[in-house]
C-alpha cells in the first residue's frame, strides 16, 4: 500500500512498544478504501505472493487490525504486515531492514523470517543516470569490480542468517530508481552494474542452501 499520511515513531530494532499514529476518521477510511480497492483490482496477478500494508512505520495505524483484516480479505496469499517496522507479532512475517551489510537482530519462532531490504551499493556511471550531479547510495564504490566484491561479501554473509533462522533476503535493488544509483541496473537499464557471472555464482549458492 503507498505510504499516506504522517509518519509517526519508527522504531525498527525492536518489538514497538509506543504509542500507534491515530489517523483522521477520513484517513483511515480513505486508507481502507483504497487498500481494498488495490487488492481487488490485483487480485488475479499470480506473481504477487504477498500483500504489505505497511512499510517503515510510514502512515502506520492500527496495525494489527489492518493486517487481520487483509488475512480474511485475502486468506490465498501471506501479509507481511509492516516491512521493516514499526513490529508487532501479527500478520506472517517479520521483515527486518537493514543497510548496507546484511543483520538479524529479531526473530519471531511463529512466522517466517525475512531481510526485507539490504544493500545499497552505489556506484555512479555518468552516462546512464536519472540525474547527472546529485547521486546517492548507501555506499559508493568506483568500479564494477570493487561493487561486485562488496556484493558478494554481504551474500556470503546470508549463509550465518540461514542458519539463525532467515528464510530470504531482497537486496537494494534490481535499478536505479531515480538519483539512487545502487541498482544492479541503471536507470536506463542499459548497463548491468554488476559482473553478471559472479552475482549469478554466490545468488545460486544461497538459493540451493535455503532448498536443502
Amino acid at each position: 500500500m503507498p505510504s499516506g499520511d504522517s509518519s509517526p515513531e519508527w522504531q525498527n530494532r525492536n518489538y514497538f512498544n509506543g504509542v500507534e499514529m491515530q489517523r483522521s476518521a477520513w484517513s483511515e477510511n480513505n486508507f481502507r478504501k483504497e487498500w481494498k480497492e488495490i487488492m481487488d483490482y490485483l487480485y488475479s496477478y499470480s506473481c504477487i505472493s504477498t500483500w504489505v500494508p505497511f512499510n517503515e512505520a510510514w502512515g502506520q495505524f492500527k496495525t494489527c487490525e489492518i493486517a487481520e483484516w487483509t488475512q480474511q480479505y485475502d486468506p490465498t496469499r501471506i501479509v507481511n504486515t509492516a516491512s521493516g517496522g514499526n513490529h508487532y507479532t501479527c500478520g506472517d512475517i517479520l521483515d527486518l531492514h537493514n543497510y548496507p551489510a546484511p543483520e538479524m537482530y529479531l526473530f519471531d519462532a511463529q512466522r517466517v523470517n525475512v531481510l526485507g531490504e539490504y544493500g545499497g551499493i552505489g556506484l555512479v556511471l555518468k552516462d546512464n543516470v536519472w540525474e547527472p550531479d546529485h547521486n546517492w547510495g548507501y555506499i559508493q564504490f568506483n568500479s564494477s569490480e570493487e561493487a561486485t566484491k562488496e556484493y558478494i561479501k554481504y551474500t556470503r554473509q546470508l549463509y550465518d542468517l540461514i542458519e539463525r533462522g532467515f528464510s530470504a533476503a531482497v537486496y537494494t535493488q534490481t535499478t536505479d530508481v531515480e538519483i539512487e544509483v545502487n541498482g544492479l541496473m541503471t536507470y536506463d537499464r542499459k548497463v548491468i552494474r554488476l559482473e553478471e557471472k559472479k552475482v549469478k555464482e554466490i545468488n545460486d549458492g544461497i538459493c540451493n542452501s535455503l532448498n536443502k
